[in-house]
């Protein structure tokens, strides 16, 4: 009798979990692509899409860096040296390393910010494409980051034209053997 029990309990598993993987969609666990900014929670796991932009594997984006055919951002966050720092305290800015050729326009990529942070954006685009808004301009900042998804959504609504999204980020770059260098954020020029 316990023989068949448990071959009924299994039989059942079976069909439960057989109807349970029916009624889930085929995209079950993707991300879906927001209307609006991702606001909170930067390092989640992202869409495959952005409206308006085209997304590039490392395979694209590596032909396009070695071509020189697009303008490499990096939007990665960097956390200024605290104004209140007790006197005497060191202060060791973290080192980033970013895609050869490169600009760094450090944190422009939140799901806000303000006007200061949007000029400092759209100036550094225009410094490196002039006023050619259809250049391709790629994005990009780390696996998993929504700051790259927010600062090329935001490109694309600014009406850059070339917009790219490289959503490995230059973690996923340099996974696959392609070169990193030090990086500073970009700095206006006065």
């Amino acid at each position: 009798m316990d023989r068949r029990r448990k071959k009924a309990r299994q039989a059942f598993s079976i069909l439960m979990a057989a109807l349970l993987c029916s009624a889930l969609p085929a995209s079950a666990g993707a991300v879906e692509e927001p209307a609006g900014y991702r606001m909170e929670n930067y390092r989640a796991p992202v869409p495959e899409t952005l409206k308006g932009a085209r997304v590039v594997t490392t395979q694209e984006a590596e032909a396009l860096w070695r071509q020189k055919t697009a303008i490499f951002i990096d939007v990665m966050p960097d956390a200024p040296k605290p104004a209140n720092l007790p006197k005497g305290t060191i202060w060791k800015d973290k080192e980033r390393r970013d895609i050869p050729g490169s600009i760094w326009l450090a944190n422009v990529g939140y799901g806000e910010i303000n006007a200061e942070t949007a000029a400092y954006f759209k100036a550094g685009i225009e410094a490196q494409i002039g006023s050619d808004k259809k250049r391709p301009i790629l994005f990009y900042c780390m696996t998993d980051c929504w700051m790259s998804w927010n600062a090329a959504k935001r490109a694309v609504e600014w009406g850059f034209g070339g917009v790219l999204w490289y959503p490995p980020g230059s973690d996923g770059w340099e996974k696959t053997g392609l070169p990193l260098e030090k990086s500073r954020p970009w700095e206006a020029k006065k």
